[in-house]
């Protein structure tokens, strides 16, 4: 008999929504990908740089050009002063820098606090790493964190705290108390951090991201993670990137050199010519969001669903407890099947699955998409 290191681990929740919402036809707003293509400079300056013949290695830290764009990018939103050579870090999306950044923290027997609902590949990354995860729940349905029950979690063992925000799935974002308390911990109890920013160029209602960069004291202590897939609308590309202090870049460096060595090669190209000269779609982004936030939470004030607040990423929380006693899993397995629309249930991000009655909605989708999915959610 084979013995997995994954025992537990079968297909995601994600994939096995997005293949019932293609066996019945139904609108799929389960998986988080866009329903929109990539901005067309973009596409096309790939098309470019493949004709051109950019098609072999680049170096295993990332093309010069992107890292050095990147560095500017979080100096003209954080006040970062990044050294681009020696900090930026390009990876095959921001899974990929994620497991690297957990591997090169944590030993055997170090605990890691992750907050759940929680993204689901930080547990196997930390359980490969032979460590543990200890997983504190946000309190529902503000989901803010318990400051004082992270602290009681806080031991000889611990190595770091992975957070993530704009948060996914809830929506929220970390306040500058939270970073403050946050701070006092990692510095205390000799902490490293694992900051999880994919969603930072989309937050709302002029709330501003609170960047792990924007504090010099946190930074020396952390990995900074980020995603082009959700910034550019292609997560197919798989391109992503880690920011972190040198020291730790370094041996950063050393495992992602050995997971993927280097990264699409002429998509770095692409990327940096799309920073360059059309940085304005980072700015407006928080907007576009926005925008398909609005246009959902609209088409769904009259539903019997009760609509929790999104503060960022573009994810949205339904509780459906006025609609049906099924559990979130069952439920979400006849939404697809009988109503017509995929969803994820939100007992699937815990390692305790709580009995709310809550499923994640994505509204990266376009408008006529997101208002034929609300009218027949408004009809339950």
């Amino acid at each position: 008999m084979f013995e997995s290191k994954l025992p537990n681990l079968g297909t995601s929740i994600f994939s096995q929504m997005t293949a019932l919402a293609n066996q019945f036809e139904a609108i799929n707003l389960s998986q988080g990908f866009p329903e929109f293509d990539a901005p067309e400079l973009l596409k096309k300056q790939l098309n470019h740089y493949v004709l051109e013949g950019v098609n072999q290695y680049s170096p295993s830290s990332g093309v010069p050009r992107l890292q050095q764009q990147i560095a500017q990018l979080a100096k003209r939103k954080y006040a970062a002063e990044i050294d681009a050579a020696q900090q930026v870090t390009v990876t095959s999306g921001a899974t990929e820098a994620l497991f690297v950044a957990i591997q090169a923290l944590v030993r055997e027997g170090d605990e890691v606090i992750v907050f759940d609902p929680a993204y689901d590949s930080y547990q196997p990354a930390i359980e490969l790493a032979g460590g543990k995860s200890v997983h504190i729940a946000l309190q529902a349905p503000s989901y803010a964190i318990d400051w004082q029950t992270v602290t009681a979690a806080i031991n000889s063992k611990t190595r770091a705290i992975i957070i993530n925000t704009p948060h996914n799935p809830s929506g929220k974002t970390l306040k500058q108390h939270d970073i403050n308390a946050l701070k006092a911990l990692v510095i205390k109890h000799d902490l490293y951090l694992i900051s999880d920013e994919v969603y930072e160029h989309i937050t709302f209602d002029q709330q501003p991201h609170l960047s792990v960069l924007r504090d010099n004291e946190l930074f020396a202590r952390s990995f900074v993670i980020s995603s082009f897939g959700k910034t550019f609308h292609s997560t197919g590309w798989k391109m992503g990137y880690c920011i972190a202090p040198a020291a730790l870049a370094v041996e950063f460096r050393k495992i992602h050199q050995y997971v993927t060595f280097s990264s699409f090669t002429p998509a770095q190209h692409a990327l940096a010519d799309m920073l360059e000269q059309q940085g304005e779609h980072v700015d407006e982004l928080s907007e576009f969001y926005q925008q398909k936030r609005d246009v959902l939470s609209n088409a769904l004030k009259d539903s019997r669903f009760t609509i929790l607040p999104s503060e960022g990423t573009y994810f949205l929380l339904l509780d459906y407890s006025d609609v049906s006693d099924l559990n979130d899993v069952e439920f979400c397995q006849w939404l697809v099947e009988q109503a017509g629309v995929a969803a994820i249930p939100l007992s699937v991000f815990y390692q305790r699955p709580s009995n709310d009655k809550v499923i994640r909605l994505c509204f990266a989708k376009n408008d006529a998409t997101l208002l034929q999915a609300a009218e027949i959610l408004c009809q339950l």
